[in-house]
């Protein structure tokens, strides 16, 4: 049963809005990243929303390795391209700018595609696949990282988990939407395991001696310090074909770095020469399709949705409950969540307090001991 505290969606979206902008970033922006990292919790991806507020975010900001005003510069731009620098800006807000401006040239000419570099941290890659879906559009985004997967026969960290996502509109109450990374698991959901005090799964993580890595909190080290890789999807070596997510993450890489001109593997540690922190530099990419360029929205809504209905109406295997289609999930866990708020736990209780006092801001959670 899960006991965590729950706290209203107003609550903590008002509080990490504020906290945002006590940090420096400009309102306008803090609602923006205030939003991601709530779709995270309300899609049950724990993994990407109050859990990485203060570690990813606003510890970078203090750290100075992130910059809370986002100077977004467009470098070139043509009726169906955008390429952009965010000079280590806030990743969130340049995304929502590239996709608003990709959203209306595809709209306009049926298909865009964008590119960014030297951005950061730009939340779940869902989101900005769903900007285009909620718009009766296709979605599809990747972004690179800090190094975690080995390639295969290798044990260096060398590519990010390179999330490759896509959102299409249905004709039902949601999207389909995959959104995973190209690795067995990501970081994220190590540093969730860490938080919960529970061991990492066998198999998601291998040590330089090609052995199964599962301290979670060591693995954390490890993966910083080199002495760890995560598995790609699929696993380690041929036999569970584990090159299949080698090669999607490393499509990742080349669209997220070649297209901007930016950053990649290891340059992307956020570490400098003299084990100093510095900007992680991260590129994503973004491409946004009109169904209207082909054979019409309602048209391919239907279809897609008959496939999923289809999907999901299919043999079950015996002793599973149901079918799912991605997405769906997630959906289920918005219509469970929508009138309840937030489960936050102990440890993400702690840091919330800390940014408050931090920032002395005006709140009294009602986790908090009364006096």
């Amino acid at each position: 049963m899960d006991n965590r505290y729950i706290i209203d969606w107003e609550t903590i979206s008002s509080f990490m809005t504020d906290a945002f902008t006590a940090a420096g970033v400009p309102r306008e922006d803090a609602l923006i990243c205030t939003d991601v990292l709530m779709e995270s919790d309300r899609r049950g991806i724990e993994s990407h929303g109050c859990n990485r507020f203060k570690p990813i975010y606003i510890d970078r900001i203090n750290d100075g390795i992130l910059n809370p005003v986002t100077e977004l510069e467009i470098l070139k731009d043509t009726p169906t391209t955008v390429v952009a620098d965010a000079h280590d800006g806030m990743g969130m807000v340049a995304s929502y700018k590239v996709m608003k401006m990709l959203i209306d040239k595809a709209k306009k000419y049926g298909m865009a595609m964008g590119a960014i570099r030297n951005s950061s941290h730009y939340g779940i890659a869902g989101y900005w696949a769903m900007m285009a879906s909620k718009e009766d559009m296709i979605g599809i985004t990747g972004t690179n990282a800090r190094p975690s997967i080995a390639p295969t026969f290798g044990v260096d960290n060398m590519l990010g988990t390179n999330p490759l996502t896509v959102a299409l509109p249905t004709d039902e109450d949601f999207p389909f939407v995959l959104d995973c990374a190209t690795s067995i698991s990501q970081r994220g959901k190590i540093e969730y395991y860490a938080r919960a005090g529970k061991e990492t799964p066998a198999g998601m993580v291998i040590g330089r001696d090609g052995k199964p890595m599962t301290d979670s909190e060591d693995i954390l080290k490890a993966l910083v310090e080199g002495r760890a890789a995560l598995a790609p999807l699929g696993g380690i070596g041929e036999d569970l074909a584990g090159y299949k997510g080698y090669g999607y993450a490393t499509i990742v890489e080349i669209l997220s770095a070649a297209l901007a001109g930016g950053n990649y593997m290891k340059a992307l540690t956020g570490i400098d020469e003299k084990g100093k922190k510095k900007p992680y530099s991260l590129g994503h990419f973004f491409i946004v399709a009109d169904p209207d360029a082909f054979m019409g929205r309602d048209e391919f809504k239907k279809i897609a949705g008959d496939i999923l209905r289809e999907l999901r109406g299919s043999t079950v295997a015996p002793g599973a409950e149901r079918i799912y289609t991605a997405g769906e999930k997630e959906h289920l866990a918005w219509l469970e969540r929508k009138d309840r708020g937030v489960p936050v736990s102990e440890s993400v209780e702690k840091e919330l307090i800390a940014v408050r006092d931090m920032y002395g801001l005006d709140y009294r959670f009602g986790f908090e001991k009364q006096d």
